[in-house]
């Protein structure tokens, strides 16, 4: 039978932990302080804590830990690329971004992808698991170690689908926002996902305020399909009333990404049908330029290609951006680092 995830514990379970194993409550406090906030690694460095108890947590509620398994640095924009090997051997992708407004970094919610997105690398493979929460902050934290920088946004983005893996998002979500912990802003916060309805609704209804990022890609049910399998569960229709559902509980912008593909999305018509989708929900639009993946065959538009379609979008009232393309030169698309060593 497994341990109990410390990391994973609300601030209330922690305590009832602590109750149980006959320390003070006081004791619960300090434990996630050291967790959370000072991102402690091990137990041995809680120098608050009487030795004997950090022996006893140590061997009985070990602490998730993520250990670098690779880290690339672009020579381009200084975006950094990590491989977290999980304490099961697995591999995922975390990504390091520099902004004007602070740092960012986008995490995996879990190992691989059961999307099958046809220009995503992080379904290659299929999905092998879920992350926990501790498993999900654990990367943040150690990008916090290894970087020594603060981390201002948090975008869950990376490989696997977010609402495929609901609860431990949610508890992932509470922890990171909790004001015990590392108290992020959860307007700093982006969750993306390319369409789990019914999980839509119930984020709505979870009392965050959290920016919704819906993974779009294409303006009709029909072009949709071809690129993304989940679209032959839920239509577009569908999709539009779940996230009105979301801005009204919410009061959230909602955005819509749009991996731009030449010649598979980037039409006029193209244009015209996302407009009309983007305007009745005011939702923002951030272009983003396809990474090269080998295996999708998919080209990447140009410079001038990129601009056009922008223009298209804002000749017909919508608010639009371009989402920077960091990280190219060391394979910034999600999976393609953990690909090479799965397949390796």
């Amino acid at each position: 039978m497994s341990s109990p995830d410390i990391k994973s514990m609300l601030p209330e379970e922690l305590k009832e932990l602590v109750l149980e194993i006959g320390q003070p409550a006081f004791r619960a406090k300090q434990l996630f302080e050291w967790i959370h906030v000072r991102r402690a690694k091990e137990y041995a460095g809680m120098t608050n804590l009487p030795a004997a108890l950090r022996d006893q947590l140590e061997r009985d509620y070990p602490l998730v830990r993520a250990s670098v398994r690779d880290r690339q640095v672009s020579a381009v924009d200084g975006t950094q690329k990590f491989l977290f090997e999980m304490p099961d051997g697995c591999l995922v992708e975390s990504v390091f971004m520099r902004y004007r407004f602070g740092n960012s970094v986008c995490i995996s919610s879990q190992v691989g992808c059961r999307m099958g997105c046809s220009f995503c690398a992080s379904t290659l493979h299929g999905l092998v698991r879920s992350l926990t929460a501790s498993e999900m902050l654990e990367q943040i934290y150690a990008i916090a170690r290894e970087t020594g920088e603060t981390i201002s946004h948090i975008v869950v983005m990376g490989m696997g689908e977010p609402l495929d893996n609901y609860e431990n998002l949610l508890r992932f979500l509470r922890l990171l926002t909790c004001p015990e912990g590392m108290h992020l802003s959860q307007r700093n916060v982006t969750v993306s996902t390319c369409g789990i309805v019914p999980n839509i609704y119930r984020l709505a209804e979870e009392g965050l305020h959290i920016t919704l990022a819906l993974s779009l890609h294409a303006a009709t049910d029909a072009q949709r399909q071809k690129i993304m399998p989940i679209a032959r569960r839920w239509s577009i229709e569908e999709l539009m009333e779940a996230c009105r559902a979301y801005y009204r509980a919410t009061g959230r912008q909602i955005t819509f990404e749009y991996s731009l593909i030449r010649d598979v999305n980037d039409s006029e018509a193209d244009a015209a049908g996302l407009a009309r989708l983007a305007r009745p929900l005011q939702a923002h639009v951030n272009l983003i330029p396809v990474n090269p993946v080998r295996e999708s065959g998919f080209r990447h538009p140009d410079r001038n290609h990129v601009q056009a379609f922008k223009k298209k979008l804002e000749n017909h009232g919508v608010n639009v951006s371009i989402r920077r393309a960091l990280g190219r030169d060391i394979e910034g698309a999600c999976g393609q680092l953990r690909n090479r060593y799965v397949t390796s």
